[in-house]
């Protein structure tokens, strides 16, 4: 017998009873509760219906009633574990194969990114017989314990960080090494780089808050010099790289979009210390930049990685993530004897999901709607930059986006109190919106693609009365005093 619902009072006390308190909400002093969702809308128990731009796993749009017919299906007739030969399996890694370069011809099936970055990271040490990994300074590669230690984002409120990896930072470039290290979160770039300077350090290509900036001569070598040094500086040390892992667009660094060609060069650099190249397409892949299926391939036709993870969009809300690599890396990580074995991974049913997602992203013409609709929305908030002092930058592609929101044009502080501020009040507006980046000052579009441009004008509209009432109201009363 189905237990009546709950008021959302009650859902909230009972979460806040029997849910781990570190498992947050949005918008925690007045969160929602949804009961449903169609497309690029959710509702609540009232029957109010909010715009969605921040949802990038539901894909394809919520609730597609292709992707759920396929799963209905399936389900009808079989879900077991791939120990079984059945053709959803063999069919979806084939219809996958034909969307990446050739080279990256072998699949593991998995059921969530983590797990593929897990899996990648294994991968990459039994191939190299190498141990120590470089990210990007505020990087996030998932949450099993494998993975915070890769994590900046993460670990810098753990442990630390251990002696095997290696942060590209974003505000500096010294080189030190540490295994241990506290960052607090600072609105200020100075306190932060103060505080990084403990760190194994060298940045992650932003060229509008990096060292290197738009007005830099060359931001793509010297982005990638800095790699090189942490290579050079760690092999002093007599440490060996196994890995670089980066997501092909950095999304909790601040929707960062890498200046082309800093793959190549980076690539250049862990090869020749036999190292490989991973790239996390967790958040950004499946046609989310809309001219390329995969992200990576924003830099060009000549790069190519040698691990790529995918995750998130992969089953429009059901739990299906893939690791691609090469036959050499598969043959390798298959010399060790030992049995790789997911119980749920490439199920039928999921395999049934994720061919139903590549379906609707060809049917619907998903990745031309991302470009025409993400080039409109750019646009849009473009001309907000320059009526609205506190956008100090807007970028990127297909309808991955940011707005970067600033105190100070010259010196670019976040308006971390203002980013908040304005996506509550956006919220009260019914469109849901959240931020991002080190600062907490990024507003971050990643919408389902089915996304329109009427919903991209509603939403630069609101924001554009919202930010016209903040200036008006600024020398009255601090930021959280409006009403």
């Amino acid at each position: 017998m189905q237990a009546q619902p709950c008021s959302r009072r009650e859902t909230l006390a009972l979460r806040r009873r029997l849910i781990g308190s570190s498992c947050k909400l949005f918008f925690p002093e007045d969160p929602v509760k949804i009961v449903r969702a169609k497309g690029q809308y959710i509702y609540d128990e009232h029957g109010r219906e909010y715009l969605d731009c921040i949802n990038n796993v539901s894909h394809v749009g919520h609730c597609h009633p292709d992707v759920v017919k396929a799963a209905h299906e399936q389900n009808q007739l079989l879900n077991t574990n791939s120990r079984y030969l059945h053709d959803n399996l063999v069919d979806y890694a084939k219809r996958l194969s034909k969307t990446l370069p050739e080279k990256l011809c072998t699949f593991y099936f998995l059921n969530s990114g983590s797990e593929a970055n897990d899996l990648a990271l294994r991968l990459a040490r039994q191939y190299t017989k190498h141990e120590d990994i470089i990210v990007l300074d505020h990087a996030y590669h998932g949450h099993l314990t494998s993975l915070i230690d890769i994590s900046p984002y993460k670990f810098r409120n753990l442990e630390g960080q251990k002696e095997w990896v290696h942060v590209v930072c974003t505000y500096c470039s010294l080189y030190t090494s540490t295994i241990s290290v506290n960052l607090l979160s600072t609105t200020s770039v100075a306190l932060l780089i103060i505080r990084h300077c403990s760190l194994v350090q060298a940045p992650l290509p932003d060229t509008y808050r990096g060292i290197y900036r738009e007005d830099h001569k060359d931001s793509v070598l010297a982005y990638a010099n800095e790699v090189k040094k942490i290579i050079e500086q760690a092999q002093k040390r007599g440490r060996k790289i196994a890995a670089f892992f980066i997501e092909s667009l950095p999304s909790v660094g601040g929707q960062i979009i890498p200046p082309e060609g800093y793959f190549q060069m980076i690539a250049e650099h862990v090869h020749k210390a036999g190292g490989v190249f991973v790239a996390d397409e967790i958040q950004v892949g499946f046609g989310r930049v809309g001219k390329c299926f995969w992200a990576f391939q924003l830099q060009g036709e000549d790069f190519v990685p040698d691990i790529v993870t995918m995750g998130k969009p992969m089953g429009n809300g059901h739990p299906i993530a893939c690791v691609a690599t090469t036959k050499e890396i598969a043959e390798a990580f298959a010399d060790t004897g030992v049995e790789y074995f997911n119980t749920f991974g490439g199920n039928p049913v999921s395999c049934a999901i994720g061919l139903a997602v590549l379906d609707v992203i060809e049917k619907e013409h998903l990745q031309a709607h991302a470009t025409q609709v993400g080039n409109f929305l750019m646009e849009l908030l473009n001309q907000q930059k320059v009526k609205h002092p506190i956008i100090g930058d807007v970028r990127g592609v297909g309808l991955f986006i940011g707005v970067d929101l600033i105190k100070d044009q010259e010196k670019r502080i976040p308006a971390t109190e203002e980013a908040e501020y304005l996506i509550t009040r956006l919220k009260r507006d019914y469109i849901l919106l959240s931020t991002d980046g080190p600062g907490r000052n990024v507003l971050k579009f990643k919408p389902p693609l089915c996304f329109t441009m009427d919903n991209a004008k509603l939403v630069v509209d609101k924001m554009d009365e919202i930010l016209t009432d903040m200036e008006r109201e600024k020398t009255c009363e601090p930021v959280g005093k409006h009403h």
